[in-house]
């Protein structure tokens, strides 16, 4: 009886193939490999959207229990079934789902705000002591007294300048962050922004007729209400133009829609203050950005704050499910058009406000979620808050540079926040454009 032979071990590099040649291990092919890699992170993007998917389906079928489906239904059993990818372990989705808001997380962004607003507190043309601006903040508690050592003077560049201008800065800059989640939610778009889909324009075009039509007491008092009506017109617009290139447009064409609205809202804009030329450097200053309005424009819009922000830290887990898609989100029992309806009337107020106030600030809608994804998570309910947090945190460090950089000179906050957004912005299509291919 013959000897059998000995067997190949494929993973041993000396072992004998099937053809029964010794081979050695043949050298690397550079371009085999840089094809491998791509083809590797093609495939982890793939996995990493599958299960965001799974979580999504997840977090709709949590919902819909929630909202009257018990758990025991037939139709709630249905969906978990669905949602579910196998039976026999437990579900990729349920091990990665999207996590909830840490308490570390938010402390951190709140102390990050806190520590901003001392900064631009602290930080001025004038200079005032750190311990007479602690001492003069905390005389202003109740039953606090403590003899700051400032003098009146000091005292209102204090309360009466820097003050509100901090707060003004952190409140438009959590605004705009946060509506620039609220639409990439809505749009599954990263590039979507308040600048991009018209709703800046559009209420920046509403302020400046107010301005050059009204002016007086009667046109600052209409000014948010014009604003969240040229703001809600800019994206309906934008969206009405976007569709018209069918559903296989993608919502890269709504956001090339977007900005084909604002340059023609611009372009308008542009012809309305040439009508009233002894407005024009009061329009171009707040077209640049401006957050030194005082406690007046503070307290104007913090109304309209507590409205936009509420509504759209409501629907976080909603937008969660909407990553899945509106077909799906719909067959899981979500009304997607109802959700995307409102998120986008709270996001259009929240820029309505921002810029009715703080003018034409562009990136932050972009700059700050981005950075809250890479840092926190993707998941909606903790994207939209550290957004709030961390936009205003962002705007009162910009505001601080631009009054400080050219003292007594201030530069437009604008021009600052563009300094830093712009080159982020094609980080972003960079990337954009590499999972794409």
């Amino acid at each position: 009886m013959s000897a059998e032979p000995p067997r190949a071990d494929p993973l041993c590099a000396d072992s004998p193939r099937s053809d029964g040649v010794h081979h050695d291990l043949e050298p690397a092919d550079p371009a085999r490999g840089d094809s491998a890699r791509g083809d590797s992170a093609r495939a982890d993007l793939a996995g990493a959207d599958r299960v965001r998917a799974d979580a999504g389906r997840a977090e709709a079928v949590e919902v819909v229990d929630q909202e009257g489906d018990g758990p025991g239904s037939s139709r709630s059993d249905a969906r978990r079934s669905e949602a579910r990818p196998s039976e026999a372990r437990p579900s990729e989705a349920a091990r990665s789902r999207p996590g909830r808001l840490r308490t570390v997380t938010l402390l951190v962004a709140v102390a990050l705000l806190l520590a901003s607003m001392a900064v631009g507190l602290l930080v001025g043309a004038a200079d005032i002591s750190p311990k007479g601006i602690l001492f003069a903040l905390l005389d202003r508690l109740p039953f606090v007294h403590l003899d700051s050592g400032l003098a009146p003077v000091d005292q209102g560049l204090l309360f009466q300048l820097r003050l509100p201008r901090v707060l003004l800065a952190a409140l438009v800059g959590g605004l705009l962050a946060i509506a620039g989640a609220g639409y990439q939610g809505v749009f599954r778009n990263p590039l979507a922004d308040p600048y991009l889909l018209g709703a800046a324009a559009g209420a920046g075009l509403s302020v400046t007729l107010v301005v050059v039509f009204l002016g007086g007491d009667a046109g600052v008092a209409i000014v948010p209400v014009a604003a969240f009506v040229g703001a809600v017109g800019g994206v309906l617009l934008a969206y009405a133009v976007g569709n018209t290139a069918g559903r296989g447009g993608g919502t890269a064409t709504l956001v090339l829609a977007g900005v084909a609205v604002t340059s023609f809202l611009t372009a308008i804009q542009t012809f309305a203050q040439q009508l009233k030329l002894e407005e024009l450097q009061r329009i171009y200053s707040w077209i640049l950005g401006d957050v030194g309005g005082g406690w007046e424009q503070v307290w104007m819009i913090a109304p309209y704050v507590v409205v936009s922000t509420v509504v759209l830290l409501l629907h976080g887990r909603l937008l969660d499910v909407l990553s899945v898609g509106d077909e799906e989100a719909a067959g899981l029992g979500l009304r997607a058009g109802r959700v995307r309806f409102v998120v986008l009337l709270a996001a259009s107020l929240a820029t309505a406000a921002a810029v009715a106030v703080g003018g034409l600030i562009a990136f932050v809608g972009i700059v700050v979620p981005h950075v809250v994804r890479r840092l926190a998570g993707w998941s909606y309910r903790i994207v939209l808050p550290i957004s709030f947090l961390g936009g205003g945190a962002f705007l009162v460090l910009a505001d601080t540079v631009a009054r400080t950089i050219l003292a007594p000179a201030e530069l437009p906050i604008g021009v600052v926040t563009a300094f830093v957004g712009a080159p982020f912005f094609v980080a972003v299509l960079r990337m954009t454009r590499r999972v794409g291919t």
